[in-house]
This record gives structure tokens, sequence and C-alpha cells, in this order.
């Protein structure tokens, strides 16, 4: 591992040792930069300390003092100063406080989007920068984003602690909700020039096993980590060299990640019948399907549709209908894809959205109704703003008849 890895690892661990120590979100978090700065300086001109999170808490235990006794305000808060008084760091790192970390950055006072930035800022350990590059705002922009959700949180009083009983599980979805969130944006930018960010799906995965460790009996958490990897692992094949953008059924199956496939498919495996399964634990278990079939021609699409069948009842979305549709064309002809997909016509949340136009022209071109296909690749195209799907779709209008 190396040392940034470390540091961006280490991070989470220790601000929630600071807010749950002292509070105050804002002043921890800028005291725990410091102190990862400090560290990407010494560590690899003077070597890992043998306690590499302990010397990062002494080392913002002190800025965070030295910030309180240099405040204007300082004789107000005679009596916090003294309270800060660096403990030994082995007695403030006994717990791993990064559940508690990520529940606080996805508070309900805050949007979703305040929700992701916050995350990826604060237990992702990513920079104001790389989150605006991740997603396409200036970084002034996602600078103001994050300071106003640090604001929302103190405002709302929110407290470093894990929720009371009764909200814990609602709380614990929008944390999971937040991490797919994440891992969905890295594995297919929503914009720009790249079909990917590998970073993000990387944050997404680490981040997400933090989770687990902590959970490791709650299915949704083994199954939203049992999603990603088996959905990761076909990232290689993804693209050719050039960029261009390679759909599942021509991928070369031999690029695929085997050792992501193997662990996902036995988190899943180990997780389906414990219980009742959730809407992460139905979509790993329709990657996992996808991934086993050596090529698409032995995809089990039959299999898969009974899965969408039980995941629309679970969590009825557009999306899910949408590749719902799919899988049916897939099992029972184009006509009975084509029927589904007409459900999503009067959706106002799908209307203007670029896929519900490529899965119709691809499954007008399944139907050999080439020329209306053409029309809809070609609306698909316009309607997308990643560019490797824009250009996969212009050829594939091209390559039918006008």
């Amino acid at each position: 591992m190396t040392v940034e890895e470390e540091l961006r690892a280490l991070a989470p661990q220790v601000l929630g040792v600071l807010v749950r120590r002292y509070g105050q979100f804002d002043a921890c978090e800028d005291a725990v930069q410091e102190a990862l700065l400090a560290a990407a300086v010494q560590w690899p001109a003077e070597g890992v300390p043998g306690n590499p999170r302990g010397w990062l808490i002494t080392v913002a235990v002190r800025r965070l003092t030295d910030q309180f006794r240099s405040d204007d305000a300082r004789r107000r808060r005679e009596q916090a100063v003294a309270a800060l008084e660096p403990e030994p760091a082995e007695a403030l790192s006994e717990r791993d406080d990064t559940l508690t970390l990520l529940f606080l950055c996805c508070h309900p006072a805050l949007s979703a989007a305040s929700q992701l930035a916050l995350t990826l800022r604060a237990v992702g350990g990513l920079t104001t920068a790389e989150i605006a590059s991740a997603f396409f705002v200036p970084e002034a922009t996602m600078a103001q984003r994050i300071s106003r959700a640090k604001a929302k949180i103190k405002a709302a009083g929110a407290r470093f602690a894990p929720p009371p009983a009764e909200e814990r599980q609602a709380r614990l979805d929008v944390v999971l909700h937040v991490l797919y969130l994440i891992f969905n944006e890295g594995y297919t930018a929503s914009s720009g020039a790249e079909l990917s960010r590998s970073d993000l799906t990387a944050e997404a995965v680490r981040l997400t096993r933090e989770v687990h460790r902590v959970l490791p009996d709650d299915g949704e958490v083994a199954g939203l980590l049992a999603l990603m990897l088996l959905t990761d692992a076909r990232r290689p094949a993804r693209t050719l060299p050039d960029g261009t953008l390679v759909p599942l059924a021509e991928q070369d199956r031999s690029r695929w990640l085997r050792p992501m496939i193997d662990e996902g498919t036995r988190l899943i495996t180990r997780t389906l019948p414990r219980g009742q399964a959730g809407p992460y634990q139905l979509q790993a278990a329709i990657a996992a399907v996808h991934d086993e079939a050596g090529d698409a021609a032995g995809t089990d699409w039959p299999q898969i549709v009974v899965l969408y069948q039980l995941l629309n009842r679970v969590a009825p979305n557009p999306m899910v209908t949408l590749n719902h549709a799919v899988a049916m064309a897939m099992a029972r002809g184009p006509q009975a894809g084509l029927e589904l997909l007409a459900t999503l016509d009067a959706d106002e949340r799908m209307a203007g959205h670029h896929r519900l136009a490529a899965v119709r022209a691809h499954l007008l071109e399944m139907a050999g109704s080439l020329r209306e296909a053409r029309e809809w690749y070609a609306l698909a195209a316009k309607r997308t703003t990643s560019v490797p799907e824009q250009r996969y779709l212009e050829r594939k209008a091209a390559a039918l008849p006008g």
C-alpha cells in the first residue's frame, strides 16, 4: 500500500476520532487535512511511523488545539481549550468511527448532492478539486457545497453518535444509497470524455468494505459490496484502447477480473439464503448470473427475468423496468420487451432519458425494424452527455439504413 493509499484509508478513522471527542465537524476536518498534509510530506522522507493512525491523531489534535487557542474569542472558550489538551493517541484511537462518520455525512438535513460531496470529502479523503472534477462543476462551486453541508449539519444540531435505534435502518439505507450513487457515477460517468472514473468506483468499494466490516451480518450491506465487485470486475473489457465503448454482449470475458467475481459470488451466495432479499442483493444476484456465463449466448436470461420480477416488487423504479424489458426481450423475444418498455412512456422521470431511447432502439433492431431503430439511436445520441456513449450510439445509427 502506498503512502497516499494509507492516508486515504486512515482519514475517516482519524476524523471520526476527533469529531467524537471534540465535536465541531468543520474545525476537526480542517485539522485532519493539515495532519494528512504533514504526513504526505514527512512519511516518504522519514518513513511511516509504527502507529500511523496514532501519529495522525496526535498531529491533528495539536492543530485543533492551536486553532482554538489562537481564536479571537479565546476567553470565552477557556474551558473548551482546557479540554482540548492532547490525550495519548492510544486512548483516542481504540474505536473505529467510520460508520458513525458516514451516518453524519448522510444526515437527512442535507440534499443528496451534498451527502455525496461531503461523504467523498470527509470519509473518502478526496480533495475538493477531485470531487469537483468527478461531478463536472467548478472547484469553487463544490467548495461552497461542502461548506454549506457542514453548516447545515451544525445548524441541525447533529451529534457525533450512532442514530437512535428507531432511525438506524433508515439512516443506513441513505448511507448505502450514497455509496451506490458514488459507484454508479464512477462506473458510467454521467458526462464527459471518459466512460468511467476508476477513482470513484474504487472509493465506493473501499467505503462499502468498511461498512461491511462493521456490519458483517447485514444482508444489504453484503449485497451492495457484492454488486459493486461483480459489476466492476467487467471494467477492463468495457472499452477498447481508444476508449470505444464495448457493450456487455460483445466484451472479451477473459479480461474480466476473476478474483473480484469470485469474491462477489461468494458474498451473495452466502447472503441470499439468510432471509428476504433486498434490492442490492437481488441486483448482485443478477450481476452474478451475467458473470457466470462463459459468453453472451450462455446467459441464463429466464433466471434474470425472474430476478427482475422480484426486484420490481421489492424496489420498483423506472430503471428496473428498463433493464427488465431488455431481459424480457432476450428471454421471450423483442416484442415482449417493447411491450414492457411502452409502460415507461408516460413516466416523467424517463421521458427525456437517453437510456430509454437507446434500449428502444436496441429492441427495435432485434425486431428487424431497422429504420425506426436508427431514429431512436440517433435520438439517444443527442440526449446523452457522455462522449463515449454518444459515439457508440452514433455508430449504431450510422450502421442502419436511413
